[in-house]
């Protein structure tokens, strides 16, 4: 065991784990976040996905070693309920998840995207959106929802 210190949605922890432990796990079991969700352990569905200096990262296949001294943003330090981010009320506009599995990956993914591209193309939206599986096949509502974020979050 070992203690790391991380800053997560602006906020400072310390915690005492096994340096090989996932971020994920770091996250949901030692700072009790619910925003991402183990889904294939391999990095590979996203549902995990979380952002770190403005990448989207998988966290089930990060260290928490790795994360010494990182500022990291989940799903929960984007908005809040009385507040929400574009992105969060595009997808409540949009009816944009079933199921609601890979929202967390989707709208991460997407917010990296628009924060680095604030005019990313259908294309370019969609191709960032292929390394994210949704299960329920709702990507059409999810990208008619990331088009209407684009336009609030777009500098005038």
């Amino acid at each position: 065991m070992a203690a790391f210190n991380i800053k997560v949605n602006g906020q400072s922890h310390s915690v005492d784990v096994d340096p090989a432990t996932p971020l994920l796990y770091v996250l949901g079991e030692e700072i009790g976040l619910n925003g991402p969700k183990f889904g294939c352990g391999l990095g590979q569905c996203g549902a995990c996905t979380v952002i770190v200096k403005g990448q989207a990262i998988r966290s089930c296949i990060t260290s928490i070693k790795s994360m010494e001294g990182a500022e990291i943003t989940t799903l929960e330090g984007l908005g809040t309920a009385a507040n929400p981010h574009p992105l969060q009320k595009a997808f409540i506009a949009e009816q944009a998840a079933q199921c609601g599995f890979c929202v967390n990956g989707v709208i991460m993914t997407a917010k990296a995207l628009l924060d680095k591209n604030p005019k990313a193309n259908a294309e370019e939206i969609a191709t960032a959106m292929s390394g994210v599986l949704c299960r329920c096949f709702t990507h059409t509502r999810m990208l008619a929802a990331i088009e209407k974020a684009k336009l609030e979050m777009s500098p005038r």
